[in-house]
């Protein structure tokens, strides 16, 4: 088989199981407990497909990044909604039920909204480029492999809340086994691309990445919860949906090391400050 499309296959199939496991892991009380808080809500929504998109668009101009190097963190930047995010929200001492219930939401969004923030930004970042993103099949494959399996979690941990017990651990298992999967065949089949992002292109990572936690954490409100939960939920990416939507359309690009290369900085960095959050909980 091709690796290209066994990274694809295993992408999909990764995915799939991560939103799988996401609704057996959550009820429909804890979104509409999470629903209830509209102005964070809606502040994590604008946070997310506003904020983070804007200012990784500029951070690009500022780089002058290659092209598909740029469309790689576009990727990235309007897909949120991690799966991570309730437990590094727990590490950091922040409101883990709105956590929760943020993180279901925006998963569910960008499942259009992604999308259509690409195509947006593509004609933003480069006018001149014969670069097409095609909404209507990242679309229909974020909706297959993203909310449909969300939907079914849900409804089998709302109906047979026994058997989720018993299913949502193997399902996780397995989700992050083929998530390694895939960072590790990419990682072995493109590390000359990885090669190429040299200290100005980490510096420029961990940039967007310190913008992406502070704006998460003044979009937060007042209580210094609140602004640990805003900012994990807004740091870290998703980098199995971002995985998905790269590898079936700039596959053997630089786009798909950066959306692995970032999706890591982004991961453990957010790792990082969830762990600083909660020193700084305790003193």
């Amino acid at each position: 088989m091709d690796t290209a499309i066994l990274i694809k296959l295993l992408n999909v199939t990764a995915l799939v199981a991560i939103m799988l496991s996401i609704g057996m892991k959550v009820n429909y009380q804890q979104i509409k407990a999470s629903a209830r808080h509209i102005r964070l809500v809606a502040s994590g929504i604008v946070a997310n497909f506003v904020l983070v998109p804007l200012v990784t668009v500029g951070l690009l101009y500022c780089f002058q990044a290659p092209l598909f190097v740029s469309m790689g963190f576009l990727i990235l930047a309007v897909c949120p909604g991690a799966p991570v995010v309730p437990p590094f929200t727990e590490i950091a001492r922040g409101d883990v039920s709105l956590a929760t219930g943020l993180m279901v939401i925006l998963a569910a969004l960008s499942a259009l909204l992604a999308p259509a923030l690409l195509t947006f930004a593509v004609s933003w970042l480069s006018p001149t480029s014969d670069l097409q993103i095609n909404f209507l099949d990242i679309a229909k494959t974020l909706l297959v492999t993203q909310l449909l399996p969300l939907a079914v979690g849900l409804a089998i941990h709302e109906q047979m809340p026994r058997l989720t017990g018993s299913l949502v651990k193997p399902v996780s298992l397995l989700a992050n086994l083929l998530l390694l999967g895939v960072v590790g065949l990419i990682l072995a089949t493109q590390y000359h691309t990885l090669e190429a992002f040299h200290l100005r292109g980490w510096i420029g990572m961990m940039l967007l990445l310190a913008a992406s936690l502070g704006t998460g954490w003044l979009c937060g409100g007042p209580a210094h919860a609140t602004r640990r939960t805003l900012a994990v939920t807004t740091g870290v990416r998703n980098a199995a949906v971002g995985l998905v939507i790269v590898s079936a359309n700039f596959a053997g690009t630089p786009a798909v090391t950066a959306v692995v290369a970032y999706g890591l900085v982004s991961i453990f960095g957010t790792l990082a400050c969830a762990l600083l959050f909660r020193k700084l909980a305790r003193e």
